[in-house]
């Protein structure tokens, strides 16, 4: 049996948001909606990746049943984000890379499933790891608008909840070692590209740029106190160890917790979504 809960957010995009939703900060704000931007694409191809497995990967009836549940969760993410992103759309901010990750996707799904599998697991590590710095840092989403707190919370949560699901499938089809570290390589360089140009056209179309405070906030969001580089070295380097696998890092209690206290924000459905 699964110990994934499919939800959908109790929440309406439709009426839009602040153009600096996260505290008034341009730069936090244009690096969380590159992110967004990235995710339908990513979950996706996160989705396809595990339903491509070698069925032998998946005659385990629990892990099955985990992929199930991996599937509705994701597609509820993808659902939210493209609603999320057809704000940014309004506000005059579009996908710069979407045709670039769109081709290299293709070109990944001909290298066949486990090179798949090897990049979905990079992918899940890293939305993992920047997942767990939002639980443990609720100030990193403190100053959001309320609603936009929850969509990136209850996101982190379900990450939190389900970040084991493609690296059990990809070691369940016969995955090791070094194709899994250097398809992470692979993807650390980029995932930090795509990242970057998409924050830096963010930044230009909304005419923030050039101004001190933009990257101000940038030096103070990666190198401060609790800054993401800081956070995120420890995680990353980790995946790099042959005994690696994610619950190695236990910090499901963080996510229940959450998801405890905020259960009017969202609704279990009885069915995952394909």
């Amino acid at each position: 049996m699964s110990t994934l809960t499919v939800r959908k957010l109790n929440i309406d995009l439709s009426r839009g948001f602040g153009r600096h939703w996260l505290g008034g900060d341009a730069y936090r704000t244009h690096y969380f909606n590159a992110l967004s931007m990235t995710f339908p694409i990513g979950e996706q191809n996160f989705i396809d990746s595990v339903r491509a497995a070698p069925e032998s990967a998946l005659a385990d009836p629990a892990l099955r049943a985990q992929v199930r549940d991996f599937i509705g969760q994701e597609a509820s993410h993808r659902f939210v984000h493209a609603q999320f992103n057809r704000q940014l759309e309004a506000q005059g901010l579009f996908f710069a890379r979407e045709g670039a990750i769109v081709r290299r996707l293709q070109l990944l799904a001909r290298l066949g499933p486990l090179n798949r599998l090897a990049v979905t697991c990079a992918l899940e590590h890293y939305t993992a790891a920047l997942a767990a710095g939002v639980l443990t840092h609720p100030h990193w989403m403190g100053d959001a608008e309320p609603d936009l707190r929850v969509l990136w919370t209850w996101h982190a949560a379900e990450e939190t909840e389900h970040k084991a699901v493609a690296f059990d499938v990809y070691t369940a089809a016969g995955g090791g070692y070094w194709r899994r570290v250097l398809w992470f390589l692979h993807a650390t360089l980029l995932l930090a590209l795509d990242l970057t140009i998409q924050s830096v056209h963010n930044l230009h179309r909304a005419g923030e740029l050039w101004r001190w405070a933009t990257w101000r906030s940038a030096a103070r969001t990666w190198f401060g106190r609790d800054g993401l580089a800081w956070y995120l070295a420890g995680p990353l380097l980790c995946y790099l160890a042959p005994s690696f696998h994610p619950w190695q890092y236990d910090n499901l209690a963080l996510a229940r917790r959450w998801l405890a206290e905020n259960a009017v924000s969202f609704r279990a459905v009885d069915d995952s979504p394909a």
